[in-house]
C-alpha cells in the first residue's frame, strides 16, 4: 500500500529550497504593520510632548523605513510577485513531462518536479529521495547509476539507456510490455555557487520503436540488395570498396565478411586497367555523372568475369570525386548478340578495353571521346575530354596536330607520329592516326608504348659504342705493351750495371719511371675494356680500407675530412686488392675535385642480404649476398643530364688537361670484371654517392690459414738465378732480345723462335729437351694457344708460360679447357720475368 505521508510538491523544497520568497514576503508585511503602530504613537506623542527619547525613536523608525524602501526598489524585497513566478517556473518544469529531481553535493534532494513526485508516489516512496538513491536497489539500474554518479562527480554530463523488461518492479516499468528509459545527470550551480545535480528520467520507448522499425526496414532493403539479381558495389574516393553485395561477392568468389571489413580495394575486383577506366570519367563540378563500361571483373582465383557496368559518381563543387555507386550485370544478360555474332557491342568493347595497346577516339579538333585502359595508362594527363595535343610535350604538339589533320583528310591515310607523353614520367609513344570513315570527322588513335624499346635501343647503341671503343683500347694497349716491355726491360738491364752515382743513372731511372707511367695508362685502358689481368684473392674491406686510410688522407688534402665507418660482421670479398685500391683512389680524387672549398668524404661498408639486393636494381643486379662500399661526398653534385654519361670513356667534366675521362670508365671496368656492380646517385648542390656492391665470398675452412692474423716472418732475399734450357717464342724482336739477355744473365740457356711453327721445328730438332717454353700469344702463322695444342697432341708436356698484352681470359677460351700453363702480363720488368720463370720451373 502506498505511503500517503509524501508531502505535496510545493512543500518538497522545505527550508533547503532555492531561496523561497513566501516566508520572506510575510515577514516584510508583518514588520510593516508593527512599524506602523509605533509611528502613529510617536506622531501623537510628538504633538503633546516632544521629548528627546521620542526624537531618537523617530530617527530609528526613519532608518527602518528607508531600508525597506531600498529593498523594494532593488528587488531584494518582493511583495506578491514571487509566488506567481514560482508557480510559473514550476509549471514550465512540470510541462517537460519527464521526472526530474535536483540533489545537492551530498545527494540530498532539494527540488523535484511534479512528474517525479507522481513517479515516487506510484512507486511507494514515502519521502523525497535523489534518483540515484531511489533506483539503487534495482539490478537493472545498478551499473548505469554508478557510471552516472562517477561522471557527475568528475563534472561531466552523462546519460545511459536501459531496458526494463515487462513486469519489472522498478519505478517506471510497465506490467505488459518492456520499457526503454534514458537516465541522465547534469552538474549545475545553485545559490551561493554550491554544486547541485539535475537528474532526469526519459521514456524513450517510442523512439526505440521507430529506430527498430527503421532498422528492420533497412535490413530488409540490404537483404533485398544483397540478393538482387545484379551486382552492386560502392567505392570511396581512396579506392576502398565501402559496400559490395552478396550477389557480386558470389560471382567473384569473395568472402562477404572480408568485403564488409573494408579489406577489398577497387583494383582487387577490376584490375589496374579497370581503375583507370573508372577514374577516367570527366569530372563535372557539383553534378552526378553516369557512364557505362563493358569490362572484365577479376575473380578471387584470377579468372575473368565479363560484366556490363553502370557507374555513377558524384562530384563536389570543386570537381573532386565523392563515393561512387556501380551496378554490374553479367555480360550475357544485357542483350549481347548471339555467339555467332563477332561484332556485338559488348564483345567489341571488351576487346578494346583489354587490348595491350592504347586505343582512343578523337573528334575533328582532337578531343578525346573514348579511351581504353592502356591509353589512359600512358600518362596522368590522359583523360576523356582532354585535347590530344595536350597529352604530349610541347615540342611534339605541332607534329601531332599536323598528323591528325592529315589523317582526317582521307580514310585511307595512316599517319604515324613519334611523340613523348606529358606528365611526371614522360613516356615515348608511337601514335598511329586514321579516320573512321569517309565523311566522319572522327579519328582513331592507336598508341604503342615505346619507352622500353627506346631504352633498349639506347642501351644497345651505347653497348656497341663501348664495345668498339673497348676493342680499340684493347688493341692499342696490346701493341703499346709490346713497345713498353723492351723499354722497361732494357732500362732494368742498364740499371743493373750502373751505380747510383753514375751520371747516366738518373736519366735511365727517368726513362723507366715514365715507361711505368705509360704502363699504368695502358692498364687503365685494359681495365676500361675489361681485358686486364686480375689476381683476385680473399680480402676484408675493413683491413683494405685501413691500409689505404693514410694514402687517402694525403690524396684528399687538409680541406676534406675523411670519415670511415664499417658495418658489423662484414663479409669477405674476392678482389684484386691493387685494382680495388685504384677504384677507391679514383673515386676519392673525383670527390676531392668536387669540393674545392672543402667538405667531407664518408666511406661506409656494410653487408647486403639477398632480400635487400632484390630492391637495389633488379633489372641489372643479380640477387645474392653482397658487401657494399659506399663513398659519399658533400660536393657540388652531378647534373641529371650528364649523370648517365659519367661511365663513358674520355667523358670528363673537368677542364682540358685536368682529366683524361678514363677515371670512372676504369672504375666501372674493374668493378664489372670483378663481378660486382656500381651505381651513382647525385643531387646538385648536395653531393654525390657511389655505391659499390661486390659478391660476398665464403671461403672453405681449408682456405683460411691456421696462423691467420699472426705476423709473417721476414722474407728471405730472393734468388733469381737458375739453370735449365728455355725455348723463347716471340715475334717482336725487341721483346725477344730483352728476354734473351735477361734470362741468360741469370744462368739460363735460351733458344729463340719468332713463331709457333719455328718453335715446333726447334723442339723436333733438339735432342736435349727444354724445361720451359716462354711464348707470346698473338703471333703470325701460328699463335701460342695453337702451338700448345700441337705440343700436347704430340705428348710433349713441357711447362709453358704465356706472355701477352691482353688479359689471360682473353685467349683462355681458345685453349679448349687446357689450364696447364702460367701467365705473365706485358709489360714486365726484369725482376718480374725472372721471378715468374723460376717460380714455374721449381713448381
Amino acid at each position: 500500500m502506498k505511503d500517503q505521508s509524501l508531502p505535496a510538491r510545493a512543500d518538497l523544497a522545505g527550508p533547503g529550497a532555492f531561496g523561497s520568497q513566501r516566508g520572506r514576503i510575510g515577514f516584510v508585511l508583518l514588520l510593516a504593520a508593527l512599524l506602523a503602530i509605533p509611528v502613529i504613537a510617536v506622531t501623537w506623542m510628538m504633538k503633546t510632548a516632544a521629548t528627546p527619547w521620542l526624537l531618537i525613536a523617530a530617527a530609528l523608525l526613519s532608518l527602518v523605513g528607508l531600508f525597506s524602501l531600498f529593498g523594494l526598489l532593488s528587488g531584494f524585497i518582493q511583495i506578491g510577485r514571487s509566488a506567481r513566478e514560482r508557480e510559473f517556473f514550476d509549471s514550465v518544469v512540470d510541462a517537460i513531462g519527464d521526472p526530474m529531481v535536483v540533489t545537492d553535493a551530498k545527494g540530498r534532494a532539494v527540488y523535484a518536479n511534479g512528474p517525479f513526485v507522481k513517479l515516487a508516489s506510484e512507486a511507494g516512496v514515502g519521502r523525497l529521495l535523489g534518483m540515484d538513491v531511489m533506483y539503487a536497489g534495482y539490478p537493472e539500474f545498478a551499473t548505469p547509476v554508478y557510471q552516472l554518479a562517477q561522471a557527475v562527480q568528475e563534472g561531466r554530463s552523462e546519460e545511459r539507456d536501459l531496458r526494463l523488461p515487462a513486469g519489472s518492479s522498478a519505478p517506471g516499468a510497465k506490467p505488459d510490455q518492456p520499457v526503454w528509459l534514458r537516465l541522465s545527470v547534469t552538474p549545475t550551480k545553485g545559490p551561493g555557487r554550491k554544486s547541485h545535480r539535475i537528474w532526469r528520467l526519459q521514456d524513450i520507448s517510442a523512439d526505440r520503436a521507430r529506430q527498430e522499425q527503421a532498422f528492420s526496414r533497412l535490413q530488409f532493403i540490404i537483404t533485398y540488395l544483397d540478393n538482387a539479381p545484379a551486382g552492386f558495389f560502392s567505392t570511396m574516393p581512396s579506392g576502398k570498396i565501402d559496400y559490395l553485395n552478396a550477389t557480386l561477392a558470389g560471382w567473384l568468389g569473395i568472402d562477404v565478411a572480408q568485403s564488409q571489413n573494408g579489406q577489398v580495394q577497387l583494383a582487387d575486383i577490376v584490375g589496374d586497367d579497370g581503375v583507370r577506366l573508372l577514374r577516367g570519367v570527366v569530372p563535372r563540378p557539383g553534378a552526378t555523372v553516369t557512364e557505362t563500361f563493358d569490362i572484365d571483373l577479376r575473380t578471387a582465383n584470377g579468372g575473368a568475369f565479363p560484366i556490363h557496368l553502370l557507374h555513377r559518381i558524384d562530384f563536389d563543387a570543386e570537381g573532386q570525386p565523392l563515393p561512387s555507386r556501380s551496378l554490374a550485370l553479367p555480360r550475357d544478360s544485357v542483350g549481347a548478340a548471339d555467339n555467332n555474332s563477332a561484332i556485338s557491342a559488348p564483345r567489341l568493347s571488351r576487346f578494346i578495353n583489354n587490348a595491350p595497346i592504347g586505343i582512343a577516339e578523337v573528334d575533328g579538333i582532337g578531343i578525346l571521346r573514348m579511351a581504353n585502359a592502356a591509353f589512359l595508362a600512358l600518362s596522368d594527363s590522359v583523360r576523356r575530354g582532354a585535347n590530344l595535343r595536350d597529352i604530349v610535350v610541347k615540342d611534339d604538339q605541332p607534329t601531332l596536330e599536323a598528323g591528325l589533320a592529315e589523317a582526317l583528310r582521307s580514310e585511307a591515310t595512316l599517319k604515324v607520329v613519334d611523340a613523348t607523353m606529358a606528365g611526371e614520367k614522360p613516356r615515348a609513344v608511337q601514335l598511329t592516326l586514321t579516320r573512321l570513315a569517309d565523311g566522319d570527322a572522327t579519328a582513331v588513335v592507336f598508341a604503342v608504348d615505346k619507352t622500353e624499346s627506346k631504352a633498349l635501343e639506347a642501351q644497345l647503341a651505347q653497348g656497341q659504342k663501348m664495345q668498339a671503343v673497348g676493342q680499340l683500347a684493347s688493341g692499342i694497349a696490346h701493341d703499346f705493351n709490346n713497345v713498353l716491355t723492351p723499354i722497361i726491360g732494357f732500362a732494368d738491364l742498364l740499371l743493373a750495371k750502373m751505380r747510383p752515382t753514375d751520371p747516366a743513372f738518373a736519366d735511365v731511372m727517368n726513362i723507366k719511371q715514365n715507361a711505368n707511367r705509360a704502363a699504368n695508362l695502358v692498364r687503365q685502358l685494359l681495365a676500361f675494356s675489361r681485358k686486364q689481368t686480375l689476381q683476385p684473392k680473399v680480402h676484408s674491406l675493413t683491413e683494405a680500407l685501413a691500409d689505404l686510410g693514410n694514402l687517402l688522407g694525403r690524396v684528399l688534402g687538409e680541406k676534406v675530412e675523411l670519415r670511415i665507418s664499417h658495418g658489423r660482421d662484414l663479409g669477405l670479398v674476392m678482389v684484386d686488392i691493387h685494382q680495388f685500391e685504384q677504384v677507391i683512389i679514383n673515386l676519392a680524387v673525383n670527390a676531392r675535385d668536387a669540393m674545392p672549398k672543402g667538405g667531407a668524404l664518408t666511406v661506409r661498408t656494410y653487408n647486403v642480404s639477398r632480400a635487400e639486393s632484390l630492391n637495389i636494381a633488379p633489372e641489372f643486379m643479380a640477387p645474392g649476398e653482397y658487401v657494399a662500399c659506399e663513398l659519399e661526398d658533400t660536393g657540388s653534385g652531378i647534373p641529371p643530364e650528364i649523370l648517365n654519361k659519367i661511365w663513358e670513356p674520355f667523358f670528363s667534366t673537368k677542364e682540358v688537361g685536368k682529366g683524361t675521362g678514363l677515371g670512372l670508365a676504369t672504375v666501372y671496368g674493374i668493378i664489372k670484371q670483378t663481378g660486382g656492380f656500381i651505381f651513382c646517385d647525385s643531387t646538385v648542390g648536395k653531393g654525390t654517392t657511389f655505391r659499390i656492391y661486390l659478391p660476398r665470398h665464403y671461403p672453405a675452412p681449408a682456405a683460411i690459414p691456421a696462423n691467420a692474423g699472426t705476423p709473417a716472418a721476414a722474407p728471405k732475399r730472393a734468388d733469381h738465378t737458375g739453370k735449365g734450357r728455355i725455348l723463347l717464342v716471340e715475334d717482336e724482336d725487341a721483346v725477344r732480345a730483352f728476354a734473351v739477355r735477361a734470362l741468360k744473365s741469370r744462368g739460363y740457356t735460351v733458344v729463340e723462335a719468332d713463331s709457333g711453327e719455328q718453335a715446333l721445328k726447334a723442339i723436333e730438332q733438339d735432342d736435349e729437351g727444354f724445361e720451359l717454353i716462354l711464348s707470346d700469344v698473338v703471333m703470325p702463322e701460328m699463335d701460342g694457344p695453337t702451338m700448345l695444342r700441337e705440343l700436347r697432341k704430340r705428348g710433349i708436356g713441357t711447362k709453358v708460360i704465356f706472355v701477352s698484352g691482353y688479359a689471360e681470359d682473353a685467349f683462355e677460351k681458345n685453349l679448349e679447357g687446357q689450364t696447364d700453363f702460367a701467365f705473365l702480363p706485358k709489360p714486365f720488368a726484369l725482376k718480374q720475368l725472372v721471378e715468374k720463370v723460376k717460380e714455374v720451373m721449381e713448381s
